[in-house]
């Protein structure tokens, strides 16, 4: 499958980009007044597979982007990358560039004999505020090991060496490891990609339904392989401190998270049970009360992760408000 750039006049079917995610899902407040109001879809998976609940139009496919990590790892694993969890936990994160991040990607190069400039990710600068600041203040610059997908390329590249194929040009979709990809990310979510655009650090990002990202999660978590067992042993470098989908893993570890840009969260239980929100305008505070409303509307205990059931609004740096799921009040 090429790289070529969607058809984004009927990827989301009729020409309507929004039409598939036109369902209230949550809501934010300020003062007791309704401030935005959140659409978007969900979806969630019975542990037989089958479809429990579908919002929105869960059929209809989407970009998984950073979702789709864990399905490129254990295809990575899956052609011989061989890793401790600590370490494969980075290649399927987005980290937020703290120095344990970062540390962890240079082991990984390391491991190789690579150097940093043999990332092909794009320059991003770190996506924790403090070590952001932490990076100007030292009159540092972003670099390709600063980005949030740099573990993941940096097992790439590892994947690579291993197999004896090129390292120049392994972000094509021509490369037999981007190849290997898409066929491992077909398999585990029974669905063959919609289309194939370029994600944000580069590489190709496979657009899946939201029934398909949430069944490739199921098959990954009901088998408790190396890519979900690193995820919950190691939530804090698929993501960073303060962030919520560390913060969710931490809270309840036997459910294997991953975040991805505009919207989409997807996580699973280990017996399969699965479930994928995707919002619409991309908002990043309801994914989480969303994910939890919908697994507690099928019967999951999520009293473990209630302080995570919502997002405070502040006024003056005080609670004025808050984001919370309303589609399954």
């Amino acid at each position: 499958m090429g790289n070529a750039a969607p058809n984004t006049t009927s990827a989301y079917g009729a020409g309507v980009p929004s039409e598939p995610h036109a369902t209230l899902l949550a809501e934010s407040t300020r003062n007791n007044v309704v401030e935005c109001r959140f659409r978007g879809a969900v979806v969630v998976l019975s542990p037989d597979g089958s479809l429990e609940l579908g919002l929105g139009m869960p059929e209809e496919p989407i970009y998984g982007r950073s979702c789709n990590k864990p399905m490129q790892g254990a295809a990575m694993v899956e052609l011989g990358l061989d890793l401790p969890p600590d370490l494969l936990a980075i290649v399927v994160a987005s980290h937020s560039g703290e120095p344990r991040h970062l540390s962890q990607v240079q082991r990984l190069l390391d491991l190789g004999g690579f150097s940093s400039s043999e990332l092909q990710n794009a320059v991003f600068a770190p996506m924790s505020e403090v070590a952001r600041a932490d990076m100007y203040r030292r009159g540092e610059k972003p670099t390709r090991l600063t980005g949030d997908c740099s573990g993941k390329h940096a097992g790439m590249l590892l994947t690579c060496q291993h197999q004896g194929w090129s390292t120049d040009n392994y972000m094509c979709a021509e490369h037999p490891l981007q190849v290997a990809i898409t066929e491992t990310i077909a398999s585990l979510s029974g669905e063959t990609p919609a289309f194939v655009g370029v994600d944000g650090c580069g590489t190709p990002a496979h657009g899946l339904s939201m029934v398909a990202l949430a069944r490739a999660f199921s098959t990954l978590a009901r088998s408790r392989g190396v890519i979900a067992a690193c995820m919950s042993a190691h939530p804090e470098m698929v993501g960073g401190e303060g962030r919520p989908v560390t913060m969710l893993m931490e809270a309840m570890p036997e459910l294997m998270t991953k975040d991805g840009a505009d919207g989409v969260l997807v996580a699973a239980l280990p017996n399969g049970r699965a479930v994928a929100v995707k919002v619409a305008d991309g908002a990043i505070a309801p994914r989480v009360p969303i994910l939890l409303a919908a697994l507690e509307s099928v019967g999951v205990n999520v009293d473990r992760a209630a302080h995570l059931r919502s997002v405070p609004i502040l006024g003056g740096g005080q609670p004025v408000g808050e984001t919370r799921a309303v589609a399954f009040v």
